[in-house]
């Protein structure tokens, strides 16, 4: 390669460190149909489906279950793979296209079933849904990792978002009340709307994001695929551990507050009528979390940032514990400050990976950004499973039975425990896991300053153009 084309491709995969308010708008945008489709892929299309449509619940957990094994399975191989992608059109932007396209048609496929729908039909859009979704969010994601080299514009791009991804969740949690205006209990009908609301934002979610910034190409002494390094670059890394870990131990908590949530609200509170407005109040604080947590990041550092963000949301955790039936007030005000700190420990841990990403990039030459972001990935389905295993058993084991007319108050205290104490400490350990992280804005700088020297080595190396 000739060190004029070297440095003209440096120039144009590297954009300045400050993006334009409106072109990261743009880069960010595919992520508001991602977010709106990922709740009710969950937690409304399997109801619907066996309620409405005569699905056999268990072919629909197999389903399901296969299809978050898939997924799980897709991330760090999409992240190694678009690592090594080389095409006119940049690395990234393929398996975003591509991910997109398919995200789009199986997530079609599930809000807008035929009639006589079987499992058949369902497993394949599932399937679609989750290799699309995974193939675009796990580049997209690498990506936006590596679109600046400045420390604190990592920050600002991971707030952006965050502040779309509970844009989104508000968006869908108006759908089922739209429902209910219109038709209560029409399940076909909040699927539709469902549909509606992803696709409007789907299509031109992915144009604006393939076309708002520059993508860089793959190395040129890209070497093959070596799973025994590839796992040593993952599993050696101490630093990348620690903030695996910590994310998970964050969307463990997370989980554990949102599968518990409806049953707090209707069986401890007795406000059925508040099942679905309570997301939607704790959301549209959640609104808000993004552009505060990125001042507070741009403070105190992104690790500071993290701890801090981890001692608050366990703080509001602990309080919980004050929650008494009568108390409603208080758990609408507690569910306000849970919202204003939405994401936050998140946001900080996203930006932190394409840091690790540089640090490794500058003591081994590998560029590892998308494989760091693909495994960070399955950290977060890791978390939300936890979530799952720990809190449902839990509070069957202390004796609460949704399916039962009432509840003793032994159970209920147990659900409220659970509810408060779980989330409560598994944000502490996220915080102990990043306290004191030895990756900071200086050192950070320090490490860019080596990789670009040594590009500018490698570009003096080359044959210089005629």
């Amino acid at each position: 390669m000739h060190y004029r084309a070297f440095a003209q491709r440096r120039e144009r995969a590297e954009p300045p460190a400050g993006i334009e308010t409106l072109r990261l708008l743009r880069f960010t945008a595919l992520s508001i149909p991602i977010y709106a489709a990922a709740q009710p892929v969950i937690a409304f299309v399997p109801a619907i489906l066996a309620r409405d449509y005569g699905i056999p619940l268990a072919g629909l957990g197999l389903v399901y279950l296969i299809g978050q094994v898939v997924n799980s399975l897709l991330d760090p191989v999409i992240g190694t793979l678009s690592d090594r992608t080389g095409s006119r059109f940049g690395r990234r932007r393929p398996w975003i296209a591509g991910g997109g396209v398919l995200f789009l048609i199986g997530a079609s496929m599930l809000f807008f079933p035929p009639e006589g729908v079987g499992l058949g039909w369902v497993a394949a859009g599932v399937l679609l849904y989750y290799c699309g979704a995974s193939a675009a969010q796990t580049a997209l994601l690498a990506w936006s990792g590596e679109v600046s080299g400045n420390y604190n514009e990592r920050t600002r791009i991971a707030s952006q978002f965050t502040l779309l991804s509970a844009s989104a969740l508000v968006l869908t949690l108006l759908m089922p009340a739209l429902a209910d205006q219109l038709r209560p209990s029409d399940g076909p009908l909040r699927l539709t709307l469902f549909g509606v609301l992803v696709v409007l934002t789907g299509i031109p979610g992915l144009l604006l994001t393939l076309t708002a910034l520059p993508d860089r190409t793959a190395p040129d002494n890209g070497e093959p695929f070596h799973l025994k390094r590839t796992l040593g670059a993952v599993f050696g890394n101490r630093l990348l551990l620690r903030v695996l870990a910590a994310d998970a131990a964050v969307l463990t908590g997370q989980g554990i507050r949102t599968s518990l949530m409806l049953f707090i609200v209707t069986f401890y509170f007795q406000r059925p009528e508040w099942a679905a407005g309570i997301f939607l109040f704790q959301y549209a604080f959640g609104v808000l979390a993004g552009p505060i947590w990125q001042r507070i990041g741009l403070t105190l550092g992104k690790s500071h940032a993290a701890v801090a963000a981890e001692l608050v949301q366990a703080a509001i955790n602990f309080g919980l514990v004050l929650l008494t039936p009568d108390r409603f007030g208080l758990m609408l005000l507690l569910a306000a400050l849970q919202g204003l700190s939405q994401g936050s420990g998140n946001l900080m841990l996203r930006s932190m990976v394409a840091d690790i990403a540089d640090l490794h990039r500058a003591e081994t030459g590998e560029d590892r950004v998308g494989l760091y972001y693909s495994v960070f990935s399955v950290s977060m389905k890791l978390g939300g499973a936890l979530a799952l295993g720990i809190a449902l058993p839990l509070v069957a084991a202390f004796g609460f039975d949704p399916k039962a007319a009432s509840n003793p108050p032994a159970a209920l205290n147990a659900l409220l425990l659970v509810f408060a104490l779980g989330p409560a400490l598994a944000h502490t350990v996220a915080a102990s896991l990043v306290w004191r992280f030895p990756l900071d804005a200086a050192r950070h700088a320090r490490i860019r300053r080596q990789i670009e020297n040594r590009d500018d080595v490698y570009a003096a190396t080359l044959v210089p153009a005629e």
